[in-house]
């Protein structure tokens, strides 16, 4: 087989989603890593959700929120802080509010 036959092959089974895992150590690891990867998804999932839940609150509430308030609740991946943020969203009068009873810095 020629260099480029093997490349193409070598890519065809690396992009394939049934490649074969045959040895016990293979397929242990292989499925703990889709594991963990779906487990991982989720909760990055719940986050984002949390977090848009947080900046649709503030919205309804006629907040204004700026782009780096927003960019630090969007990149949090805590979700009992997107929790309590979503619970004080409802009530804050300030974005102050919103973030000093949680003992972070005042914006």
């Amino acid at each position: 087989m020629s260099a480029p036959e093997v490349r193409r092959l070598l890519e065809e089974i690396m992009t394939s989603t049934a490649w074969p895992v045959y040895s016990p150590f293979a397929r242990e690891h292989y499925g703990r890593g889709l594991e963990e990867g779906k487990a991982e998804g989720k909760v990055e999932g719940k986050a984002e959700e949390a977090a848009r839940l947080v900046l649709l609150v503030l919205a309804a509430r006629g907040l204004e929120v700026p782009d780096d308030v927003r960019t630090q609740i969007a990149a949090c991946t805590d979700l009992a802080r997107l929790e309590s943020w979503a619970t004080r969203a409802a009530t804050a009068q300030t974005l102050h509010d919103l973030f000093d009873e949680a003992g972070e810095p005042g914006r």
